[in-house]
Formats: structure tokens, C-alpha cells, sequence
């Protein structure tokens, strides 16, 4: 169970200027869905609507709105409604400051909105049934819940294709870190730290037996390279110097790439 905030009265007011808590929500939605599904028909943007007080056309031009500040939107000619809000940029940036944080926020109000409504629990990733103590349950509970946004939101980002094969079966496809998971909780759930690898890529890019380049292209260690198994270089060789699939949201941060890199490079000597 996430734990359920007193949330602040008229937090879902359905008129005047979008909230705080009404935004963040927004703001989730946005990470997790696809570019081209932010429509007021779509079934998500209607879920959200009626638990936050407000239309799904509404909430489709604030998820609009926020996906104006994204650069990887901007760069491609796509400009959303640019019409983002002090709002909507200030937790813009709290985000991109400390995502774990934000995300834990939202998911609190959902938690409130869920018992105020009477609606059912939001899922969360299962957890194997042993004898944890409150505090370690709470703790699993919030660090699957992340994992979840984060899958989702890179996921959605590269049209749930692997960006190097086009593999677009879910059941291969994992959300993988750039740097790793706990190495720095900040970027943990930034989604411009992931990207949507097939299960093979996933583990090789875990073990920094390739990586990018600053233009994205592959390039592989020499592990790999020198490597004698022939399904290794089927898969990988043909890799080599290809560029990756771009994301149609939160591109890969330069610096996250660079970490990688050098990781793989020290890994070599």
C-alpha cells in the first residue's frame, strides 16, 4: 500500500487555474503515455479527468502543454500547444531535479483519490510473500511502484519498439537503465535515463559490453568484438555503428551516455 497524504481543500477544484496536485497528475500521464494517444478520447486521459475534476479535453491540452517543455518534442518540429504554465514548468523542473520524489507525490494522490472515490487499489508490481516488517513493505512497495512509471515511460517514449532491434513484443522488452539503478536515486525514474532494450540487448548493456556514442550510434567492447560465439555476433555485430531508434519523448541525457561510455571503456582496460 502507498501511503494516503491529507490532501489540501479544493486540490480537485474542476474550475478556475489547474492546481498543483492536478497538474502533477497530469504531468504523470504525460511521461507514461505515447505522444500521439495525448486525445481526450483516449481512455487514460478519461480515467484521469473524472479522478482529477476536469474534462478529458482539458487534460489532454495540459498534457499538450507540458510536452512544450520537453526538448526532444521541440527538436522534432512537434511544439505540443505551447502554452505551459509557470505551473506546469515549476514541477517541470522539480522533476527533472529529483524524480523519485515527484513520482512518490503523485502516486500518494492517487492513493487519496482512490480512497476518497471508492475506487479499486491502483496496481502495484506483486511481492513475494515473506515475512517483511512494515517499514521494508512500504519500501518494496514504493520501489515497485517506480519501476512501473519508469517502464511505462520508456516504454511509451520509443513506441514500445527496442531501439536497436525493433523487437515489439512486451514480453522481451525491458525499460533499461543508463546509469544503474543505484548508483543515483534522482535519475532512477528520469525517463531520458532508460531505454527500451529487447532482453538480450538489456543484459549486454547492463554489462557494458556495448554502449553509445554522443550521436547514439553502437558501439561495442572489445569483449564483444573478440567474442567467438557465433549467435553473439550475429546479434551484436551487425549492431556496430548503427544509430538507435529515437524516442519521440525524453531523449537519452548526454551525460547519462557518457557515464555508460566510460564505464564500458574502464571495463576494457
Amino acid at each position: 500500500m502507498i501511503e494516503i497524504i491529507r490532501v489540501r481543500e479544493g486540490a480537485f477544484n474542476p474550475k478556475g487555474n489547474w492546481t498543483r496536485e492536478q497538474t502533477m497528475l497530469a504531468f504523470k500521464l504525460y511521461c507514461e503515455m505515447p505522444f500521439g494517444q495525448l486525445d481526450s478520447r483516449n481512455k487514460e486521459i478519461i480515467a484521469l479527468s473524472k479522478m482529477i475534476g476536469r474534462t478529458p479535453g482539458a487534460v489532454a491540452m495540459k498534457c499538450l502543454n507540458i510536452a512544450s517543455l520537453d526538448p526532444k518534442i521541440t527538436e522534432s518540429g512537434r511544439v505540443g500547444l505551447g502554452n505551459a504554465s509557470s505551473l506546469d514548468k515549476k514541477i517541470w523542473g522539480e522533476a527533472h531535479a529529483d524524480w523519485e520524489a515527484v513520482i512518490a507525490e503523485c502516486e500518494e494522490l492517487l492513493a487519496y483519490i482512490h480512497k476518497e472515490k471508492k475506487l479499486p487499489e491502483p496496481e502495484t508490481l506483486p511481492i513475494e510473500e515473506r515475512d517483511f516488517t512494515g517499514d521494508v513493505r512500504a519500501a518494496l512497495v514504493k520501489q515497485r511502484v517506480g519501476q512501473s512509471f519508469f517502464r511505462r515511460a520508456v516504454l511509451s517514449s520509443y513506441g514500445e519498439r527496442c531501439c536497436i532491434s525493433g523487437v515489439s513484443d512486451r514480453r522481451f522488452l525491458v525499460a533499461s537503465h543508463i546509469v544503474p539503478w543505484n548508483e543515483d536515486a534522482t535519475i532512477r525514474l528520469h525517463p531520458g535515463n532508460g531505454l527500451c532494450l529487447s532482453a538480450i540487448h538489456d543484459k549486454a548493456f547492463d554489462k557494458h559490453l556495448f554502449s553509445l556514442t554522443d550521436d547514439h550510434r553502437v558501439i561495442l567492447s572489445k569483449h564483444l568484438k573478440n567474442s567467438k560465439d557465433d549467435f553473439l555476433r550475429q546479434v551484436f555485430w551487425v549492431a556496430e555503428d548503427k544509430k538507435i531508434s529515437p524516442p519521440d519523448k525524453f531523449a537519452p541525457e548526454p551525460s547519462f551516455i557518457a557515464r555508460h561510455r566510460e564505464k564500458m571503456i574502464q571495463d576494457a582496460i
